[in-house]
């Protein structure tokens, strides 16, 4: 699935930060990541940033640094707002493939699976 910029669904651009579902907002987005870089300043956040709006907290384990927290749900939802026509079987592909599936290191983000 190639990765584009598009408008889709209830997906906006407000003030250079991607927003859906009533999701984070340009303020909220900046309190989030800070509230990440005061756990962990070299967590690390997924890219395009349009991902912030997934963004849902800060996660931590036994042993390891604080990482951010991404909702599965909004991430699948980014990705199809981002690809060109892709469907969401498509987006969940890719978001399982290059997500789920990338290890970046001991900052790798965590994914919230939700019913």
């Amino acid at each position: 699935m190639q990765v584009g910029v598009a408008r889709r669904g209830g997906f906006d651009l407000v003030g250079g930060v991607f927003t859906c579902c009533g999701g984070v907002t340009g303020a909220d987005v900046e309190e989030m990541r800070e509230l990440i870089r005061s756990h962990n300043a070299e967590a690390v956040v997924w890219e395009p940033e349009a991902y912030d709006a997934a963004l849902v907290g800060v996660g931590h384990r036994c042993g390891s640094e604080a990482v951010a927290v991404y909702d599965y749900g909004k991430l699948v939802e980014v990705t199809m707002a981002l690809s060109d026509g892709g469907s969401e079987e498509e987006a969940a592909e890719y978001v399982e493939f290059n997500i789920l599936g990338a290890y970046v290191g001991e900052s790798t983000p965590m994914v919230l699976m939700q019913p």
